[in-house]
C-alpha cells in the first residue's frame, strides 16, 4: 500500500488503525532515522497497526531561531520522497507555526496524539525534545504513556564505525566536500536538486564541455570544488562531473553549481535535475589558458565515469543514454 501524505494535522478528522508514531524533523531521513522509522514499522506490525511519521514544514529553528545559521540536508519535497521509499504507511507534514510552536507539549500530546490519532504506541529518538520551551522530553511522554496508556520506546544513538550519526554530522562533513564519508551516514549519496538555468554559455562554446547550470532548491552545498556525480533527468540516471565554484579561470565572482552530464547533449533548460554526489576530485583552480583548462576537464570526465560506473551507475543505462542522443 502506497503511503498516505497529509499537509495538516487538522485535516485528520478521525483516529487512524492502531498507529505507532514517531515525531522529529528528520532533516536528511540519515542511517539513525532509518534505524528509528524500522522500529515503528516493526511494532505497527506486532499491533496489526499503521506506521505513521510526523515532521514539520518549515524546520522550527526556522522560526524559533532566526538568527541561527541551520542549512538543510533536505528540502520538504526531498524528505518526503525519502520517506515514501522506507515503507510508512502514513506521513504527516505539519505546517509549522510560532502559534504551534508555543503549544505546551502536555496539550500536544493529549488534542493531537490521543484525541485526533488514537496513538497506540510511540517511538522516539533519544534526544527529541518538542513543545513550548523544548518540555517535551522522554520523561513526559513515559509519564503520560503510563497514564493514558501507550508505551513509549527510546531508540538509542546510532553508531557507524563507532561515530554517532547525527544531522549535525552530516552537515559538516559536506561544507568540508566530504561527500564519500557523509553517504556513509546517510545510506546514500547526499542529493541536491535544482532547476536547468541559462549560465555563461562557456561550456559547448569555448570547452567543448556544455555545462547545465543548476538554481538548487537545497540550502547546503559542499564546497568549492570538482565531483565525480551521478544526474538523474526524465527518469534516466548518467554519470556527470559537477563543479561547484566561481570559475577562477574566468573571474566569475557569483558561487555556481554546474554540471556537465556524460554522452548527453540535449537542451534542458527549465527542467529539474537531482545531482548525487558521489566523490570529490579535486579543487577548484585558476588554469594559465583555455587548453589547459580542457585537458584537466579531460581528466576530470574519465576520472568521474570510472568512479560513477564503480559507485553503481549502471553502464548499459547510460550507454542507451548515448545512444538517445546521438
Amino acid at each position: 500500500m502506497p503511503m498516505v501524505l497529509y499537509r495538516d494535522l487538522n485535516l485528520i478528522t478521525q483516529p487512524f488503525s492502531r498507529p505507532v508514531i514517531t515525531i522529529g524533523n528528520f532533516d536528511g531521513v540519515h542511517l539513525g532515522h532509518q534505524t528509528l522509522f524500522g522500529l515503528v514499522r516493526e511494532r505497527a506490525a506486532a499491533v496489526n497497526g499503521h506506521s505513521v511519521v510526523i515532521t514539520f514544514d518549515p524546520h522550527p529553528i526556522k522560526l524559533m531561531q532566526p538568527g541561527r545559521q541551520l542549512p538543510l540536508l533536505t528540502t520538504t519535497d526531498q524528505k518526503i520522497r525519502l520517506l515514501g521509499e522506507l515503507n510508512l504507511d502514513i506521513v504527516i507534514v505539519h505546517p509549522f507555526t510560532k502559534e504551534f510552536g508555543a503549544m505546551p507539549a502536555r496539550e500536544f500530546i493529549q488534542h493531537y496524539l490521543l484525541e485526533r490519532l488514537g496513538v497506540q504506541e510511540i517511538v522516539i529518538g533519544h534526544d527529541y525534545r518538542f513543545g513550548h520551551n523544548r518540555e517535551g522530553n522522554i520523561a513526559l511522554l513515559q509519564t503520560l504513556g503510563a497514564a493514558w496508556g501507550f508505551p513509549v520506546h527510546v531508540v538509542d544513538a546510532i553508531q557507524v564505525d563507532e561515530i554517532i550519526v547525527s544531522s549535525t554530522l552530516i552537515r559538516n562533513l559536506i561544507r568540508d566536500g566530504k561527500v564519500a564519508a557523509a553517504r556513509t551516514f546517510l545510506g546514500r549519496p547526499y542529493e541536491v536538486t535544482g532547476e536547468v538555468i541559462h549560465g555563461h554559455g562557456r561550456g559547448a562554446r569555448l570547452l567543448g564541455f556544455p555545462t547545465a547550470n543548476i538554481r538548487a532548491d537545497n540550502e547546503l552545498l559542499p564546497v568549492a570544488g570538482i565531483y565525480a556525480v551521478r544526474a538523474t533527468l526524465w527518469g534516466r540516471t548518467y554519470a556527470a562531473v559537477a563543479n561547484i565554484g566561481v570559475c577562477p579561470t574566468f573571474d566569475n565572482d557569483e558561487l555556481s553549481l554546474e554540471v556537465h552530464i556524460l554522452d548527453f547533449n540535449q537542451d534542458i533548460y527549465g527542467s529539474h535535475l537531482a545531482v548525487e554526489f558521489v566523490q570529490r576530485l579535486r579543487d577548484e583552480r585558476r588554469f594559465p589558458n583555455i587548453p589547459a583548462l580542457v585537458d584537466q576537464i579531460k581528466t576530470d570526465v574519465e576520472a568521474a565515469r570510472r568512479i560513477v560506473r564503480l559507485e553503481g551507475c549502471d553502464r548499459h543505462e547510460v550507454e542507451v543514454s548515448r545512444q538517445n542522443t546521438s
